[in-house]
């Protein structure tokens, strides 16, 4: 279905959350690119649009789901005028297909049947190719490919305002900076979190052999506070001082200033690792409960990869299960050593 002419408007529509987020920027930096004159208007969570407003020639709409029903009238009144030659239906799911009722488009491109969780199929009538096992990025692609844009040039248009940028001025110094994000968003059954002790050990021996900083960062939430000091807690007492805590210190823009000034950053499968890769700032991932290869920080050479070996602990086998398939085992996380980490961290810093 590639378009014949250039479209004069697209509505892009991807809620959530922080990581798929990130993902969508090359996808508006090449159409952008490919089509510079079409006018893009993205629908987006109100937390989420927090990391990404500024963007040039992005006109955005706030979906905040904390509203409830009163969202859908919300979004009806500022759409009810507007026609879209396109909509990019670009979120599998239930409360974002109900959202897409209320866009006017004769082109509602969505995942092909594979993909279409939440029924999403029956609210497009446009798929992307049902290209097997693509990291989450790679399918984004596959949006504008069916629309005629070929271009897959991976850059992240993200816009840092000096007033968010000059909380790294007021933190840290010229000498290297390691960030670690310890903890990941809260979900039941939630094993992708590594351990505190382990965060300290790699904290003291970073410490003893270079002259860096250390910072960690988080969300302003009671679990994140709680790591934080749970890891500062196990860093040895001489080394407790060299740590900045800013842990619930930061919005979005600011966090990724600091994501951007940064050499290095630890994180599980995370928002903030996909930040920090869109930035360009290496990523030592870990990853044993989720694939890298899906959902993994793109530029992942540095990633730590023990999804097959937890696979094996269940008696499965990462060919044959399901895309996406999640590891139900706390134990997982015993895989990731901290030999591992500092084994990357090495690599890193001397490179």
């Amino acid at each position: 279905m590639p378009l014949q002419k250039q479209p004069k408007s697209v509505c892009i529509l991807r809620l959530s959350a922080i990581g798929d987020v990130m993902h969508v920027l090359p996808i508006i930096h090449n159409l952008q690119q490919y089509w510079p004159q079409t006018k893009i208007t993205w629908i987006i969570g109100r937390t989420e649009a927090q990391l990404v407003t500024g963007l040039q020639g992005v006109e955005f709409i706030i979906f905040d789901k904390s509203k409830g029903v009163k969202v859908y009238l919300e979004l009806y009144r500022q759409l009810q005028t507007r026609q879209f030659d396109v909509l990019l239906h670009m979120q599998a799911a239930l409360r974002a297909s109900l959202a897409s009722l209320l866009v006017k488009s004769s082109i509602k491109v969505g995942f092909d049947r594979a993909r279409a969780i939440d029924m999403q199929w029956l609210f497009t009538n446009h798929r992307i190719a049902a290209v097997e096992r693509q990291h989450v990025l790679d399918g984004f692609f596959e949006f504008i490919g069916v629309l005629g844009v070929t271009g897959r040039e991976l850059k992240w248009p993200m816009v840092i305002p000096s007033e968010s940028a000059a909380i790294v001025n007021d933190y840290f110094d010229e000498r290297p900076l390691l960030v670690i994000n310890p903890c990941t968003s809260q979900r039941r059954r939630n094993w992708r979190d590594w351990y505190p002790p382990y965060y300290a050990q790699v904290i003291d021996y970073a410490l003893a052999n270079y002259d860096l900083q250390i910072a960690l960062t988080g969300a302003d939430v009671e679990r994140e506070h709680v790591m934080a000091n749970a890891i500062l807690d196990k860093v040895s007492q001489k080394n407790k001082t060299q740590v900045t805590n800013l842990v619930g210190k930061t919005n979005l823009k600011s966090l990724a200033a600091v994501l951007q000034r940064a050499n290095v950053v630890i994180a599980p499968d995370t928002g903030p690792a996909h930040i920090a890769n869109g930035l360009g700032t290496p990523v030592i991932g870990l990853y044993a409960t989720s694939n890298p290869k899906r959902t993994g920080p793109y530029f992942s050479q540095w990633t730590i990869n023990k999804y097959p070996q937890a696979l094996e602990m269940q008696g499965l086998d990462e060919k044959q299960v399901k895309w996406g398939h999640r590891v139900r085992d706390p134990k997982a996380l015993d895989l990731i050593t901290v030999e591992d980490v500092i084994q990357q961290l090495n690599k890193l810093l001397n490179r």
